[in-house]
């Protein structure tokens, strides 16, 4: 039964980082046309980042969640547009989905190393 909690309290961990990255990216998709959404979704993008404790099961799936929204942007529209158009704020809002996937993976402990004491 122990196992069924751990395996489940994983994968909760995993499903809510990726939720919260999507979540995230909607509201600075949603907002980065206006100065001061485009500083919001990155301010927001990053802190959280930053915030979410450095395990495999929570910053990639939020930088993974996160940039899997940015590309459904890039996809064409019906209408012929894009939902981020080319531009200096869409330009940025898709290369910090990259920054994010780096930063995310980068700053990851690494594998047999413990955490340092203090």
């Amino acid at each position: 039964m122990r196992v069924v909690v751990a395996v489940g309290l994983l994968l909760g961990s995993v499903v809510l980082s990726a939720l919260l990255g999507a979540a995230v990216a909607v509201a600075s998709v949603a907002l980065h046309q206006l100065w001061w959404g485009l500083l919001l979704g990155v301010a927001a993008s990053a802190a959280a980042v930053v915030a979410l404790p450095a395990r495999w099961t929570t910053r990639p799936p939020y930088a993974l969640g996160y940039a899997a929204v940015l590309a459904t942007t890039l996809q064409e529209r019906p209408e012929g547009d894009f939902l981020v158009p080319a531009g200096g704020a869409g330009y940025l809002l898709l290369g910090l989905a990259l920054v994010l996937l780096v930063v995310a993976v980068a700053t990851l402990p690494r594998p047999g190393r413990s955490a340092p004491a203090g």
